[in-house]
């Protein structure tokens, strides 16, 4: 039961409903992130073709940092979500203005360092908005009960 209430309180963070930014613009802007970056649903299906140097970003909201399946990440991204960074609206647009200095500041770490070199110095917030009326839906009870055994 208590699984089943923790699925439904991430499934309402990540709900695209709390995302402020424009969807539209963050669209818009998204095609500054495809260079590295592809949006492929865990069907497989292609909503964005986009490059492979950076993960997949479907299904980022709500995710721990550095966590995507095959995908090799920095050590300090990764000792970023060991540390608890969770993606939402605020650490998913500081992060993509400046990733190293955020890093730094997460972790504390002068000397962290990202590997997306580039800045989004404005629209993080639509790129979020965007990625978020993306999102997976969130697991309904039944399902919920049946993939946790109980």
């Amino acid at each position: 039961m208590n699984r089943l209430i923790a699925t439904a309180i991430v499934g309402l963070l990540a709900s695209p409903a709390l995302a402020e930014g424009d969807v539209a613009k963050g669209e818009k802007t998204f095609g500054k992130c495809k260079a590295c970056h592809s949006i492929v649903s865990d069907a497989g299906e292609t909503i964005v073709k986009g490059g492979k140097t950076g993960p997949n970003l479907f299904g980022v909201v709500g995710r721990t940092a550095g966590t995507y399946e095959d995908f090799r990440y920095g050590d300090d991204i990764v000792a970023a979500g060991e540390a608890g960074l969770v993606w939402d609206e605020e650490t998913f647009d500081e992060y993509v203005k400046d990733p190293r200095k955020f890093l730094q500041e997460h972790l504390g770490d002068k000397g962290a360092k990202s590997k997306m070199t580039f800045k989004l110095k404005k629209g993080g917030d639509d790129v979020f908005a965007y990625l978020a009326s993306l999102a997976p839906a969130p697991a309904t009870e039944g399902e919920t009960e049946e993939k946790s055994g109980d």
